[in-house]
């Protein structure tokens, strides 16, 4: 499929309606925001880190689906990953979006497969990611 409808897969559309761990978090540690001018997407993450691992994680963000979903994804797997796993997970990830790789150890953010025909797109689900290696670099 390379049509538009690659792009939004059910999962994809869920997270988006029903994000995970979206909301402020007060006791974060690390936070960072990193935005698409081109297409108007904005997202915030925030950890919690403690013991050399992220006890807690969150979201705020508004833009495009792909954007959204992949920032409630990436929270729930931050959450009890320890930064340079989350670091290796922004790597995989980008990988599998960029150079038509398979989605080793992706778990859910496979669903993003769709992306990786339209380039234009591709930064709206890697937003998240480089908004939250900026928050580990803190």
């Amino acid at each position: 499929m390379t049509d538009a409808r690659a792009l939004y897969h059910a999962t994809i559309v869920e997270h988006d309606r029903h994000p995970h761990h979206e909301g402020p978090l007060p006791a974060a540690t690390h936070a960072a925001t990193a935005d698409n001018p081109l297409c108007g997407d904005v997202v915030t993450l925030r950890f919690v880190l403690a013991d050399g691992v992220i006890a807690d994680a969150a979201f705020e963000g508004r833009g495009c689906a792909l954007s959204r979903a992949a920032a409630s994804m990436l929270a729930t797997r931050a959450i009890g990953a320890t930064p340079e796993q989350l670091r290796e997970l922004a790597a995989t990830f980008d990988r599998f979006l960029h150079a038509d790789v398979p989605a080793e150890d992706l778990g859910e953010l496979a669903v993003f497969e769709g992306v990786r025909a339209f380039k234009s797109r591709r930064a709206c689900a890697c937003l998240p990611f480089t908004a939250a290696l900026a928050a580990l670099d803190q």
